[in-house]
Order: C-alpha cells, then sequence, then structure tokens
C-alpha cells in the first residue's frame, strides 16, 4: 500500500502532492514501483496538524479519487479518513477500500456507512477520541490490550454486516516506542489470525528517534522490521518507499517460496 498525502502538513511530505496533477504523477510512480493498493489521505494526522471537518476533506480531494480510477483501473484506492460523508464521496467516486484510523470512535456513522458500502474497512487501533489520539499511554500488555479491543470493534463490524475486516494495531498513535518494539516482536499474535493484519510503520518515530535519525534516514532499518513483520503473517504494508519495500516483498517471498 502506498501513500499519496494530499496534505500540506503531513510530517514527512506535506504539500509535496496537493495538487491534481502532483497527486497524478505520485500515483503513478507508486504503481510503477511496485504498490497494489493507494492510499489516499486528505488530512494529516500527525501531532498538531490542521483539523479539517469532512466538507474540507472532500474539497481536498476534489477529483483525485475519480482521475487515478481513470487513468489507472487496475489500482485498488483506500481511502484515509475518520468521517463518513467522506467516505460516501468517496465510494461515489470508486474507493475500494476504507481507512479509518479512529476505529469508527470520531463518526459514529462509520460502521452504519462501512456496512452501507460494503467496501472492505480497516480497523485501527487507536486512543478513543480525536484530543486523545496521540496521548501516552503505557499498558500492562500492549498485545493484549490490542487483541481486547479488536476483538469487541470486529464484532461490533460483524453484527452490522461488514464481512471484510483487516486489522491495523495503530503504530505511531499513543504509545511508548517501549511498546511498538514489543509490537514487532509479538506481531504474530495481534489479531489472533482472524483477519489481515496491515502494518504501518513507515516513517515512524518509534524508529529514527532512539537512532537520533530523520524519518527519510531509516529506510534500511525499516525494511528490517518489514522483512520481520512478513515473517510473522503481515498481509499488507503501509508505506511511503514502495520501490525498496517491493524488494523486501520480493525477497521474503523468495525466501519462503510463497506469494
Amino acid at each position: 500500500m502506498g501513500i499519496l498525502n494530499l496534505t500540506p502538513d503531513s510530517f514527512s511530505d506535506g504539500g509535496k502532492f496537493n495538487n491534481e496533477k502532483s497527486a497524478l504523477e505520485h500515483a503513478e510512480k507508486l504503481l510503477k514501483d511496485g504498490a497494489e493498493i493507494i492510499d489516499i489521505g486528505p488530512q494529516s494526522t500527525r501531532p498538531n496538524a490542521e483539523f479539517l471537518n469532512s466538507k474540507e476533506e472532500i474539497e481536498r480531494i476534489g477529483n483525485v479519487i475519480s482521475r487515478i480510477k481513470k487513468e489507472f483501473p487496475e489500482a485498488l484506492i483506500s481511502l484515509d479518513t475518520f468521517y463518513a460523508e467522506t467516505v460516501k464521496f468517496g465510494f461515489n467516486e470508486g474507493i475500494d477500500i476504507i481507512n479509518d484510523i479512529s476505529g469508527g470512535q470520531y463518526d459514529d456513522k462509520m460502521f452504519d456507512t462501512a456496512a452501507e458500502t460494503k467496501l472492505p474497512y480497516i480497523l485501527m487501533h487507536v486512543n478513543p477520541s480525536y484530543k486523545t489520539m496521540h496521548d501516552k499511554i503505557k499498558f500492562e500488555d500492549i498485545t493484549l490490550e490490542i487483541n481486547r479491543y479488536f476483538s469487541g470493534k470486529t464484532n461490533e463490524l460483524l453484527e452490522k454486516g461488514v464481512k471484510d475486516i483487516i486489522l491495523d494495531p495503530g503504530f505511531g498513535f499513543g504509545k511508548t516506542i517501549e511498546d511498538q518494539m514489543k509490537m514487532i516482536d509479538e506481531t504474530g499474535y495481534l489479531g489472533l489470525s482472524k483477519f489481515p493484519l496491515l502494518i504501518g510503520i513507515s516513517r515512524k518515530s518509534f524508529i529514527y528517534k532512539p537512532l537520533g535519525k530523520s524519518p527519510l534516514d531509516i529506510n534500511r532499518e525499516t525494511q528490517k522490521l518489514h522483512m520481520k513483520v512478513l515473517e510473522q503473517g503481515a498481509k499488507i504494508l503501509r508505506v511511503h518507499d514502495v520501490a525498496e519495500t517491493a524488494v523486501t516483498i520480493g525477497g521474503f517471498c523468495e525466501k519462503n517460496k510463497k506469494c
């Protein structure tokens, strides 16, 4: 899954792709580099980011989704939003996946909308409100906490008729460095193998801060961690650096004689 931020304020690529021409060019590059899913984000969720309402998100997206679907019909598009109204707009434009970082907690209509669209839904573990999204919580057992959350939320989604669920443990959202490293080590236990697991660690601070590096200088370390989570059953990697990650995935497939 290649990341396409339409934002002026994302932490590592803000402002690079926030017009239709540059967004299309970047989508083409992501696909050529090996992406199978393009994850479109109209709003940054980094700490202290500008807060947008759904109407502003939709205005920022404009024709980008429909243009990508027209130019690259083979591409799957996920829409990174926690608003039901933005999902409805994206559905009409042709999105294939809902990527909701809030787990339905920031818009009480989200789960119903996911059920209505019948689109695959990415469920992420995160703190229960937008304001507390990045508050660091030291959990007694982070793996147990995430699985408890996944169990409750997936039951709620299934009851509403959402059948196609992907789990995201939420790296970079309100978790200590120590807990995130434990999540890497225990990836195989996250979600208890009931649903496909998405891992999004690209350019995350729990990797670069302990190393004293910038988000753009940790590709080697990130690929080692990507290999580690693939070995434990991760099915989707959400990344900025698609070409390098494609090499990692190729190496994993060759080593394990599968894919």
